[in-house]
């Protein structure tokens, strides 16, 4: 499969509003390695290899175990998850299938609230709109998957 198109130099502005909700993301205070877990499940909904390559990549180098990871997309069985992680990743689930559900059911959000107060759970909403616009652009133009490098790895 071949990159259609590349969407940063095509249009850069367009681009640039993604990286700003992105650090809109990170200065949220939700912990890294929950919003690792949360990009990974809804990359793994939506297909996108490339946030898959980036996202595992990044949580490894932050930390995350192998099992956690291979794990994750069938996180309601398995055991290794916590209480908040299973909320943010029904949350997850509910919000990057909207358009196919047309809902976010209430005990999904009641679950949520239990472990997020109002300003977290706008934030980590926040987090997934932006996960799920990064996997439709790179899922629309193809972006070509293996190359990243994940930033947060320990210099060797």
């Amino acid at each position: 499969m071949h990159q259609r198109l590349d969407y940063r130099l095509a249009s850069p502005e367009a681009f640039e509003a993604m990286l700003h909700v992105e650090q809109q993301v990170h200065r949220s205070g939700l912990e890294e390695s929950l919003l690792e877990l949360v990009k990974t499940r809804a990359s793994q909904i939506n297909g996108c290899a490339w946030c898959l390559d980036m996202h595992t990549k990044d949580a490894r180098a932050r930390g995350e175990t192998e099992q956690r990871l291979y794990l994750i997309s069938a996180w309601r069985e398995a055991p290794c998850y916590s209480e908040r992680e299973r909320a943010a990743l029904a949350w997850t689930e509910a919000v990057t299938q909207v358009a196919a559900t047309h809902d976010v059911p209430d005990a999904v959000y009641e679950e949520a609230r239990r472990h997020f107060d109002e300003k977290a759970l706008v934030d980590l909403t926040l987090a997934i709109i932006a996960i799920n616009g990064w996997n439709r652009l790179n899922v629309a133009f193809r972006t070509e998957v293996g190359n990243y490098v994940s930033p947060h790895a320990a210099p060797r």
